[in-house]
């Protein structure tokens, strides 16, 4: 009766050990919030079209930049470098699924023993009758080969979810991946605007300079017929010498524009080539924004926050499997001998094992809870860069819209502008023959022409950058 009442309070026990082993704490919980407003602002014309879903190819109609950007996907160096992240990402999920797997290996022994007389071994040899010397020597060697396997039993799916996990982070460096090439289309694409609008705005300075040069030849003509000073000759030849001056700070803006290109396309410096028609003659494309919510498909950068956020969920699973209990299988199946000549005698040297065993933690689980708690928070910072993700598109998009709608009315005006100073320029030289001007007047005709020019050839290009922006704000780029 005794040892009944013993057995069953050791089994209750068991029990209750087991059952506070396998006690999770409880955790904060979050849950994200995804994308609901159903436009961008006060943007109008919202529907379902979306310039992201263009390829860049055909959004891009500039057969030199078209081929700059395919130089790029070659060539560069930070998108190499992308790839063989994917690269170890893949080899992370192989290694994660052969956890789970059996593990089958092989091995050989070789090896002699001899047991202390004043050892259990020792002392239950010498009471055994054992075989004559000669079969069985002393001391005893060994020899034995054969195979070997261990098994991890995934009750709880941990080391599957691990796998997962895994799987789903490779998944997020594809993404990243095509973010970055999103990011590498409108990189170039912009600098390739740049680069064009300075071969503008070099043109500009070099007709002007020869404007400034004819205005020079009549002042000194004035002068001649004394109709004017010194003076004026030499503000006039001031302001041509300033004009050649701009020239060069273009020119090494040119130079260090092209040299960001080649950086970007993975090769040494060298020239760029380039449309050389009209860059003021430019049409922007016309962009489509479609529905807020597509930004959730289109952006690589969002899926890759959204598959970030799915695998710190599943590492919460695989913290919280290593409260209970784990089963491991492990055997070996092989031949062992004193003698290699007796290897070949079967059964007798055969030799063979299964083992299994069940453990778990029970006290001082501090290192599993605060893994635990660590995968929780991590969970919770996924759903923070998560939401500012999304957040931060949502914002770009608007912006973007936004500017394009005021660079082209201020495109509008620009060019109004330039049409007439530079019909002022015209006007103002021949009432300065007629000595109906001053000269200073001619001179700050000339200057503001000039600036109104530069002005709308930087507006021009600003127009162009902000097509390349929306696209890269909708997700285009990656296809």
């Amino acid at each position: 009766m005794l040892n009944k009442r013993i057995v069953n309070y050791v089994g209750v026990a068991i029990i209750a050990l087991t059952y506070t082993s396998c006690t999770v704490p409880t955790l904060v919980q979050k849950t994200e919030h995804k994308l609901t407003a159903m436009s961008y602002g006060n943007s109008p014309g919202a529907d379902s079209i979306n310039t992201a879903k263009v390829l860049w190819k055909n959004y891009f109609t500039d057969p030199y930049l078209i081929a700059l950007i395919d130089t790029a996907f070659k060539n560069n160096q930070e998108l190499n470098i992308t790839l063989q992240e994917i690269e170890i990402a893949r080899n992370e999920v192989m290694a994660r699924r052969g956890e789970y797997l059996p593990f089958v290996g092989y091995g050989g022994t070789a090896g002699v023993e001899k047991a202390a007389r004043y050892t259990q071994v020792g002392a239950s040899e010498a009471n055994i009758d054992i075989k004559p010397e000669k079969e069985t020597p002393e001391p005893l060697p060994n020899f034995g080969g054969g195979l070997y396997a261990r098994w991890e039993v995934d009750i709880w799916h941990k080391l599957r979810n691990a796998r997962k996990a895994a799987a789903t982070r490779y998944l997020a460096t594809v993404e990243g991946k095509n973010f970055m090439l999103t990011n590498l289309v409108a990189e170039i694409a912009r600098s390739y605007y740049e680069l064009r609008a300075l071969d503008s705005q070099l043109d500009i300075v070099r007709q002007n300079i020869e404007i400034q040069n004819n205005a020079l030849k009549i002042v000194r003509l004035e002068k001649e017929s004394t109709r004017v000073t010194e003076l004026a000759v030499r503000r006039f030849q001031a302001q041509v010498l300033n004009t050649q001056s701009l020239q060069y700070g273009i020119r090494q803006r040119i130079i260090e524009t092209e040299n960001r290109i080649n950086f970007l396309l993975g090769r040494y410096p060298q020239p760029i080539p380039r449309d050389n028609g009209n860059f003021e003659t430019l049409t922007p494309n016309i962009t489509h924004a479609g529905i807020p919510s597509q930004l959730l498909e289109n952006r690589p950068d969002i899926k890759q926050a959204e598959l970030l956020l799915e695998a710190s969920k599943i590492d919460v699973q695989v913290a919280k499997a290593n409260f209970y209990p784990s089963l491991g299988i492990s055997g070996s199946l092989g031949l062992q001998a004193f003698n290699p000549v007796y290897l070949a005698k079967l059964p007798q040297s055969l030799m063979a094992s299964l083992v299994g065993d069940l453990a778990g933690p029970l006290i001082n689980k501090n290192a599993i809870i605060a893994t635990y708690y660590n995968a929780n928070a991590k969970q919770i910072q996924a759903i923070y860069n998560y939401e500012k993700t999304v957040l931060n598109a949502y914002i770009e998009v608007a912006n973007q819209l936004s500017n394009i709608d005021n660079l082209g009315k201020t495109y509008e005006l620009k060019a109004s502008e330039v049409q007439a100073l530079t019909q002022s320029i015209t006007i103002s030289n021949n009432l300065f023959r007629s000595a109906r001007a001053d000269y200073m007047e001619v001179l700050l005709t000339q200057r503001d022409a000039l600036e109104s020019r530069f002005d709308l050839v930087e507006t021009k290009m600003q127009q162009m950058n902000a097509t390349v922006n929306i696209y890269r704000a909708l997700g285009g780029g990656w296809y």
